[in-house]
Parts: structure tokens; sequence; C-alpha cells
């Protein structure tokens, strides 16, 4: 039993909770992408939302630059009170202590996921003009000759996943790395190049201006707009889905009632209809859940993709 103490005690405390849980002042949301760009106009987005919920303006702040370490470095040198985000990536979170020698934060130790905001499906194509008409003859032609493929970064997730799909379809792949995905498949569709395993937003215009075919998608279940492709696995190739995704982080220190009201708003931002309608326009997926879950899954793909960029060799720095 209770005893009048301990009540006492725990009413006395009830205040100090709800008080972690306010918000004081504006928010400063540290976005990695420069100003103008689909990820900075998507944190505009769902900013307004949250900005809705907390009470508190929330400030859209960008730092691009060296691949996220300029944008989790501001947010690291800030209080840990959940008045400063961060918008990350996979590869700001899950790759980069296996692409830097020398970064000057752990991302493991220093930062705590908020929660997903979506993922992007990534999707094999070719161009539209290519003789190549599914799959068994993609890895038929891959397996006597290596094709060409394109990704809008070094160590980006499109990258990644198609090396990781040609090692486990074995079959070897040439990559060709751009400054950004667009002129990847401008070119991809121009013949300069053989193939991309590219993210839903990125393919779909082209997909559906019958600029690039569809082959199969690295999801466990076929996408509702793409409901005539299938997925790797129904394909045989014994290979674990991947995505694309951006997510909302803070500092580790971060007290736990702050991180758990962020990620309740931001659920209720992702789920309105204003933002559904543009993650519907990208083919992506929203992903609500918890803190818990979203850690749990840095985890799990830090296993998979670190031991792969280490094989590869890729460095950069």
């Amino acid at each position: 039993m209770l005893s009048r103490r301990t009540l006492g005690l725990a009413a006395l405390a009830l205040p100090a909770v709800a008080q972690a849980q306010n918000f004081e002042r504006q928010i400063r949301w540290i976005v990695p992408y420069g100003a103008g760009g689909p990820t900075d106009t998507f944190a505009r987005l769902i900013g307004r939302q949250m900005q809705a919920r907390l009470g508190q303006a929330v400030l859209v702040d960008n730092r691009p630059g060296g691949g996220g370490v300029l944008a989790t470095e501001t947010l690291l040198q800030q209080p840990a009170d959940g008045h400063t985000l961060l918008l990350v990536d996979n590869g700001m979170v899950v790759y980069s202590p296996a692409l830097y020698a020398r970064l000057p934060y752990d991302p493991d130790r220093q930062l705590t996921g908020v929660g997903l905001i979506a993922r992007f499906p990534l999707i094999l194509i070719v161009r539209n003009e290519s003789p190549i008409r599914d799959w068994a003859q993609f890895l038929a032609a891959a397996r006597a000759k290596a094709p060409t493929f394109g990704s809008g970064a070094v160590a980006s997730p499109q990258h990644l996943g198609m090396e990781y799909l040609a090692r486990r379809a074995r079959f070897d792949a040439m990559h060709v790395p751009y400054r950004a995905s667009p002129a990847a498949v401008q070119d991809l569709v121009a013949g300069q190049i053989d193939c991309m395993l590219t993210d839903s937003a990125t393919s779909m215009g082209a997909i559906r201006q019958g600029q690039a075919r569809a082959l199969a998608v690295l999801t466990p279940a076929r996408l509702p707009a793409l409901p005539d492709v299938p997925t790797f696995r129904e394909l045989g190739v014994d290979i674990d889905p991947a995505y694309a995704w951006m997510a909302l982080c803070v500092a580790a220190a971060t007290p736990a009632p702050m991180v758990a009201r962020l990620n309740a708003v931001l659920n209720e931002a992702i789920a309105t209809e204003e933002v559904m309608q543009v993650v519907r326009n990208l083919s992506a997926e929203p992903v609500p859940g918890d803190a818990a879950a979203f850690n749990a899954q840095i985890s799990a793909e830090s296993a998979l993709w670190r031991p792969l960029i280490r094989e590869l060799g890729i460095k950069l720095d």
C-alpha cells in the first residue's frame, strides 16, 4: 500500500513531469539540406503542423554541407532540452560511422530518435527503350556483362542498395555517381547508364511518363502505385527490404517526456491530410511509431549496412 508520504512525493513529481513536456520557446528544426529543395519543403510543411500542436513556432534552420556533419554538430552545440530538432536520413545516423574515420561525434551515443517521417521504396529501373523487359532478362545480361548504374551520391541509399542487390543476386555492377539523383535519371533515359536502383520520389515521374521501366521493388510487398511490378523476394532473391528514409532526431540527453511529446506531435502532423497528400504524391510511405521502434531500426540497419560499407572500402574523409 502507498503511504501518505509516497503519495505526496508523487503529487509533487507530477508538475515537474508535465513541465518537462511543455515547450517554452520557439523550436529550431535543423535541416541538412539547402532551402527550397524537396526535403526542406517537406520539413517546413511538417513543421507548420507541429507548430499548431506545440503552441510554439517551429523555425527551419538550413545547414547543408558535409553529408549532415555540419547540421549534426550544430544540434549538439545546443542544450538538450527538446527545443532543437534535427532532420536525419540513413546516411547521417546509419552510414556515417563507417564512412568517416574522423567523425567529430558518435551518432550512436549522442543522438536519439524521435520518429520516422517517411520512407521511400527503392525501385530497379531501366530506360523504356531497353531490350530488357523483366528481372530474369536483367539478371542474365548483368551476369554476362556488368551494367553501369547511377545514383545521386557515393554511399547514398540508392548506391548501397544496388551494391547489396548485386551481392545477393551474384552479379557485378559499375557505379557512376552523380551530384543529384534527377541528373542520373536523365542520363538513364538518354542511354548513358544502364540502370538505377532509385527511390520512388526520384523515379516515379519517369515511370509514369513512359521514360523508364520498373523491373522490381526492394520492398516486402508490391507498391500500390506499381501493382504489376514484383518484389525481389517474389522473384526468388534472398534479400531484406531497404528504403531511403527521413526522420527526426534530438540530442541523446533530451528528457524522455520531451521525446515522447515530440513523437506524438510528429505522428499527428504526418497523419494530417496536407502532409499525407505530399507523401502519396512522392509514392512514399508514412511510418508512424514510437521512438523506441525507430532506435531499434537504426541499430538493425547499422548491423547490415556498416559492414557492407567497410567491405566496399568507401571513405568520405
